[in-house]
């Protein structure tokens, strides 16, 4: 299983990539939606973890992006700061919706759900 972590907090994005890797997952990461495009040129992720909110390209339209250019990748929303609106727009287009700070184990349980695992 491969994992594509997207988020502007680089401390964050940096420690989640870390514990899931001590998990036995290979975790990629990125701190934007343009950096994060530039790793997925071979669609070779399972699961995109996205921060909903971030400068420049959201995790909304990366998602929207990612699934035109990668049909079989799922995908995960993060938010800390999300409204009702953000909430309803992030279940509908993702496998799950979590609020941060989330644990490691829920958000790997929720991976291993997305993949069927």
């Amino acid at each position: 299983m491969k994992i594509l972590l997207v988020d502007d907090e680089m401390e964050l994005v940096t420690a989640m990539a870390e514990r899931l890797s001590l998990r036995g997952v290979d975790a990629d990461w990125a701190v934007s939606g343009e950096q994060a495009m530039e790793l997925v040129d071979g669609c070779d992720y399972d699961v995109a973890v996205l921060d909903v909110k971030m400068p420049g390209l959201s995790g909304l339209d990366l998602r929207r992006t990612l699934s035109g250019k990668c049909p079989g990748m799922k995908f995960i929303f993060l938010s800390g700061h999300g409204s009702e609106s953000d909430f309803k727009a992030g279940s509908a287009e993702a496998e799950c919706y979590l609020i941060k700070p989330v644990s490691i184990e829920d958000l790997l349980a929720k991976i291993r759900e997305a993949v069927g695992e």
